[in-house]
Order: structure tokens, then sequence, then C-alpha cells
């Protein structure tokens, strides 16, 4: 079969070699173009070696045991330390320098280099697996999952499609059903997708919430309801479902904000009155979404009442489960969601509180129907059978926004086999506890104030020493966070609570103890101290 080939300026003559030996083929009719070849495109004999070195065995045995090592002394490194916050332009010049240079052949490996982009990396990300480590809701994964997930990064199986990924596939419909056991959906009638991050999840259970009810949307683009369609959602609702209303035509003007009490959860007896008063407003609330562990304060909606007051008015309930879901494994915890069978959908996000790599987000629909309702059906010929077989039954594309994605499942499945639910239960309690004791350490001391007590593992405070006003107050734990995100010691987070500025920490990490949050509260006072001063200087 000929070789095309081309010059980097410009399109030269197509000449006829062979692709095999790279000899032009004499006697070839070939129409002239130009004058001969360009003289830089290597014969497939010279290039071959540099080509496959790159996928030798034997390079690919000595890169992982050479970054095993640097992983292995990175995870046994417990000491406090939370980010070391680079220069972007000094950061890009230090990767700049890294790179390699065209004059290099691929068979010319640089051990030396691969050691320092390791490095790099290891050292300029958020150290998830120190004690100084309290900001996000990703965690530190469990070191074998993190494993599998390089098995899935070498394979390359995808899991939308049975015959690209068969072993992902048949895991999640495994891990379906034993994650169902603690949701209490009815065996074999409900359904699960898994999506890139909670943000597409909630998305995609949207959609499908609005195409049960306003179905003619998505091939019309046109609804013949009671009013506008519209949703209902909490005062800290994630910032993804707000967002998703704007990616459907809904509009956030559309988005009716129930009130919320003081420990951040939806007010559930003055639902029925705000629902009344959006249908006033020529509003159709299609789908109502309460959070089980809300992104600020780890508040839990009242599932089992909002699922009455939605049943009662034909509405969806969707459940965004990404943080607080995984809660559900726990017998001592599980009670944070009850009612959770009566919801229409769930997200759970697997690489926050089941401690795998990201993303791995599982949506969940108790009728297994309307997961394919989510999208209009679409005949793609080059992944769809015009003859279905038994496998593709277990085909996902048509419930997903995306064609291609991870294997996902898999370090959380892997984890569930080799551990079981013990390993998860027991961490997640753990980290509940160790917030509970934060909790109580605050109360013990006269310069800071609690906003909330925890329900899971996020809690948020304020450093407020007495004499200082709420303005005052507001600025200062602004202040805090990024003196102390700057000093490298502790990693922790802040955030706005309906015009309240807080500091706000997420136990992710077994290894956090109450002494660790002491160290960290000691840090925050000589920092607050220290700003005040200046203030007066």
């Amino acid at each position: 079969m000929p070789l095309l080939c081309m010059s980097n300026s410009a399109y030269t003559r197509p000449c006829q070699v062979s692709f095999l030996t790279g000899q032009k083929m004499e006697g070839a009719n070939v129409t002239d173009v130009s004058e001969e070849c360009p003289p830089t495109l290597p014969h497939w004999t010279d290039s071959k070696e540099s080509l496959f070195a790159a996928f030798e065995p034997a390079l690919f045995r000595r890169n992982s045991e050479a970054v095993a090592a640097r992983l292995e002394s990175h995870l046994a490194d417990l000491s406090v330390r939370g980010l070391e916050l680079s220069d972007p332009g000094a950061l890009s010049r230090a990767a700049r320098a890294l790179m390699t240079t065209e004059r290099e052949s691929i068979a010319d490996f640089d051990d030396k280099r691969l050691a320092a982009i390791v490095d790099l990396y290891l050292r300029t990300g958020i150290q998830v697996h120190s004690p100084g480590y309290m900001g996000r809701q990703f965690s530190g994964t469990v070191p074998l999952a993190g494993v599998i997930d390089f098995v899935g990064s070498v394979v390359n199986q995808p899991s939308t499609y049975y015959e690209a990924g068969q072993l992902p596939i048949t895991a999640e419909r495994i891990m379906a059903e034993e994650l169902n056991r603690f949701i209490g959906w009815e065996p074999g009638r409900f359904a699960m997708v898994t999506t890139s991050g909670g943000s597409l999840a909630n998305l995609t259970a949207l959609l499908a919430a609005r195409n049960r009810t306003c179905p003619g949307i998505w091939a019309r683009g046109e609804h013949r309801g009671r009013g506008r369609p519209a949703i209902a959602v909490g005062e800290d609702v994630h910032y993804s479902v707000t967002r998703a209303a704007g990616i459907l035509g809904i509009g956030e003007s559309r988005i009716v904000r129930l009130p919320v009490d003081r420990r951040g959860r939806i007010a559930a007896r003055r639902v029925p009155a705000a629902l009344a008063a959006a249908e006033r407003r020529g509003l159709e609330v299609f789908c109502l979404v309460a959070s089980a562990g809300t992104t600020a304060l780890g508040a839990f909606d009242p599932i089992d009442e909002l699922a009455g007051v939605a049943a009662a008015r034909g509405i969806w309930l969707h459940v965004d489960g990404a943080h607080g879901a995984s809660l559900l494994v726990s017998d001592t915890l599980r009670h944070r969601l009850r009612g959770i069978e009566k919801a229409d959908s769930l997200t759970w996000d697997a690489h926050k509180l089941m401690f795998v790599p990201a993303p791995c987000t599982m949506l969940f629909y108790r009728d297994a129907r309307d997961a394919p309702g989510a999208f209009h059906r679409s005949v793609a010929s080059y992944v769809s059978d015009e003859e279905p077989d038994a496998h593709c039954e277990f085909d996902n594309g048509d419930k997903n926004v995306e064609c291609t994605k991870r294997p996902m499942i898999m370090p959380l499945w892997t984890l569930w086999a080799m551990y079981g639910r013990a390993l998860f239960a027991e961490k997640i309690e753990h980290l509940c506890r160790t917030a509970n004791e934060a909790y109580h350490v605050l109360l013990d001391d006269p310069d800071f104030e609690t906003l909330h007590q925890p329900e899971a593992n996020i809690l948020c405070f304020r450093y407020r020493p007495q004499g200082i006003d709420d303005d005052r107050v507001h600025r200062l734990q602004l202040r805090i966070r990024k003196q102390v995100r700057l000093a490298g010691r502790f990693f922790i987070s802040k955030v706005n609570i309906r015009g309240v500025a807080a500091l706000r920490v997420v136990l992710m990490n077994h290894q956090v103890t109450p002494e660790h949050f002491r160290m960290l509260l000691a840090e925050i006072r000589t920092t607050g101290e220290r700003l005040l001063r200046d203030d007066l200087a």
C-alpha cells in the first residue's frame, strides 16, 4: 500500500513506497509534483528501532520500578505539610526545562529526567497523605486503588461498550448490586452508570428528570406543560446543579431556592409553600434536588420528608450524595440518608469517601427505564449493532454524555473484592469521629467559634478573639487562610455561608489526629495575632 510522503512545509508528490520495506517501488505510475521525496522522511527500517524503544516492555519495567520507589518514599513521609504553592511562571519554566528537544532520539531515554518530572509532580501537589492536608474533599487513595488505576492506564480499556471493557463493565454491574444493598431499591429494577465526576452525574440526572416531565423538549425544543420548567434546590446546593440549569436552558431565574434551617438543611416543612409560590409565578418544578452532605457544611437534607413532598406533587427527587452517599456503607452513620430508597436518582462520588482515584462517580436510578431517558436514542453505526446480541445489553453509551470514559470502577471494585465493606466503613467512621473530636476542641477554646456540629467530616469555624467586630472578623478569616496556605504546613479551605466567612476543614486522612488539629489552631492563632498587630502598626 502506498505511503504518502509530506514535508513539513508543503505537500510533495505522492511516492510509491512499500510500507513494510521503506523501498521505492520500481515502475510505479506516479504523477510528478516535485522532484523527489522529502529527504527528511526516515525509512521504516531506520526508524523502527527508535519507535519501538518507547514501547519496550523492559523500559516499562524500569520506569515502573523507579516511580514506585519514589511513591513508596512519598507515602512513608508522614510529616506535617500542606502545599508548596509555586509561582505559575516559575513552575512553567521548570516544567519546560524538563522537556526533550527534537534533536534527541526516542531511544535515548533519560532516567534522570523522568525522576525529576516525578519529583516535581509530587512536590507541587497537595499532600493528600499528610496530616497537614485538611482542605478538600478528594482523598488520599488506598495505594492498591492507585495500582489498579495504573493497570487501567496501561491496558486502556474504555468502559462504555462491553467489547472494549468487558471486566470494567461487569465490575460496574457488580458494584451497583453491592451498593444497592444499602440504598434499598428493588433488585433488577434499578440502574447505575459511571460518570467522570459528580457535576456530570447531576447534569445527567436533571436531563432524565426534565425529559420525563417535558418529553417534547429534546426532539422539538418545546414544552406544553402547566408552566415554565424549573428546579427546586436548597440554598447551599452544589454549584454544578445551578450551572446545569443554564446548560439545560432552564435558566437561573427558574431555580427555586428553598429555605434552610440553622444547620444548613432544607427546611422540609416550608417546602410546600415555596413550591406553591413558584407555581403561582408560572413555574412547573420538575425536580427537587436534595443534598446528602452539602459542600459547605456537610449538612444532610431530610430526604425522607422531602420524598413525601416530591411524591405528593409528582416531582422527581434527585439526591446529590457526591460527598455523603458513602456513609450508607456504615451501620452507625447510614441514618443520615434515611429515606434514600424513595429518591428517583442518586449521585455518589467514590473518589471522595471511598478513597479511590478521581474521577469515579456513580449515578443511580431507582427505575432502570429512566437511565436511557436522559438522552434521545441515537444510532451510531460505528458502535451500535444493527442486530444486538446478549453483549449489547451491557453497553451504556446510550445512558452517558461520554462515549469514551476511563474504567474508573476498577479501583473501587478491586478494593471491595480484596477488603470488603469493612475498610470503607471503618475509615469513614474514623474520619467522622475525628471531626467530632475537633469540634469539641473548638468548644473549649474561647478564641474560636463553631458554625455547626459536624454531621460527617466537614467542620467550619472562625478565629474570633474578644474585642473584634464582625466586619474585621469576616476579613480576618480570609487573610488567615491565605497566610496559612502560604506557610505550607497546613492546607485548609474557606467558605462563605450566607454572608459569614469561615475557615473550613475536611478530614479525609485517617492519619490526622486531634493533636494535629490543635497544631493547626495554634498556627491560626499565631497568624491571626500577627495580622491584628500589623493592622495596628
